[in-house]
């Protein structure tokens, strides 16, 4: 049964509260009434916060990382390590790495994993972006770091054979992020190992297939 409100304005909150990935009516609707507990200027600063966040955040041209600024601050840093470029499904997998103090390379998020389930195909991902930018020569090594799933291997499998002829060395992470795990959900200390322990994607895939 759809709840009634007393007021549209709540009722409008609530729908659109409502949309965020994990918030069902009921939280919604608490989440509303607390922002209407708080004092006008709290309120009007989660308001600005989130204007600002939609209006004033772009993605880097060159890794579509997320930024203020048309190339992200990763790939302004002069201290990275140009030669090296990590491949994540998105930009919480790019926290999630930096967070192990581990690897000081550069990034290149793809939006996401090819599902055909789902209807997502490499022209609806960056890769035809990432083998431009490995084509352009200053790139030795790609760390494919993707969730160790089956879209995920899916897709790490697709950008090998993309990059297959290139003089570039492709790895990816050891086996310490568990099979069916989400790299988000990995803790620091075991990714920052899988990065450090990398092996080369052809030896895996040479074993798969024996």
């Amino acid at each position: 049964m759809e709840q009634e409100f007393a007021s549209t304005l709540l009722e409008n909150a609530v729908n659109e509260l409502s949309r965020l990935p994990g918030i069902g009516r009921k939280t919604a609707l608490r989440l509303a009434l607390h922002i209407l507990r708080q004092d006008k200027k709290s309120g009007r600063a989660l308001g600005e916060a989130i204007i600002n966040l939609r209006e004033g955040i772009r993605y880097c041209h060159t890794c579509h990382n997320i930024s203020e600024e048309a190339t992200c601050p990763i790939c302004s840093n002069p201290s990275r390590d140009r030669t090296t470029v990590c491949v994540v499904e998105n930009v919480k997998d790019v926290m999630s790495i930096e967070n192990t103090g581990q690897y000081r390379g550069l990034y290149h998020v793809l939006g996401g994993v090819i599902s055909p389930m789902d209807g997502i195909g490499p022209n609806q991902l960056e890769i035809t972006s990432l083998v431009d930018r490995v084509r352009d020569g200053k790139v030795s090594e790609v760390i494919l770091a993707l969730s160790a799933t089956m879209e995920g291997d899916t897709t790490n499998f697709y950008i090998y054979r993309q990059l297959g002829t290139l003089p570039i060395k492709i790895t990816q992470l050891a086996r310490g992020v568990s099979i069916g795990n989400e790299i988000e959900y990995t803790d620091e200390i075991t990714l920052g190992r899988s990065l450090l322990n990398r092996t080369l994607f052809a030896d895996s895939f040479n074993r798969t297939l024996l």
